[in-house]
């Protein structure tokens, strides 16, 4: 039984394999990983996963990597994070934030939506920067679908 999930900030360099769980090329996080601020999200004392969030301007922040362990998923704990990780940017006096997901990410696109973000835009191609091709659902990762919520 899930009694609370709580965010904790930590160094993301000690959390690769939670990092790597959300985005498949450790190049790639390699280089925004220290952009931004990390968070472990902890249900009942136990590690489920990790956010981390970066900071497109001054009003956004931009969840820029999350993922649940395998033994989490399922049971709310992704979405009861996203709303830990509003309610933090929020007192912060951040008013918007935006997420991005592979068009072949098809459970993260119903997940954001059924967390109450909009689609904003495409960006198309951004995947084939990635050193290597990945395929999620039998379709190829090639652009990034951004979705957006206001705070």
């Amino acid at each position: 039984m899930i009694n609370e999930v709580k965010i904790h900030r930590a160094e993301p360099d000690s959390y690769m394999d939670i990092l790597l769980l959300a985005d498949e090329s450790k190049e790639m996080i390699q280089t925004y990983m220290h952009e931004g601020d990390f968070h472990i999200i902890t249900v009942n004392g136990r590690n489920a996963g990790g956010c981390l969030c970066t900071y497109p301007d001054s009003s956004t922040i931009e969840i820029k990597n999350i993922a649940v362990k395998e033994a989490f998923r399922r049971q709310g704990i992704g979405r009861a994070a996203v709303k830990k990780i509003e309610e933090f940017y929020r007192k912060e006096g951040r008013t918007a934030v935006i997420a991005g997901t592979s068009n072949s990410s098809i459970e993260n696109l119903s997940f954001y939506q059924k967390a109450g973000f909009r689609f904003h835009c495409i960006k198309k191609d951004f995947f084939l920067s990635y050193p290597e091709p990945f395929y999620e659902n039998g379709i190829q990762g090639i652009d990034m679908i951004v979705f957006h919520k206001k705070l």
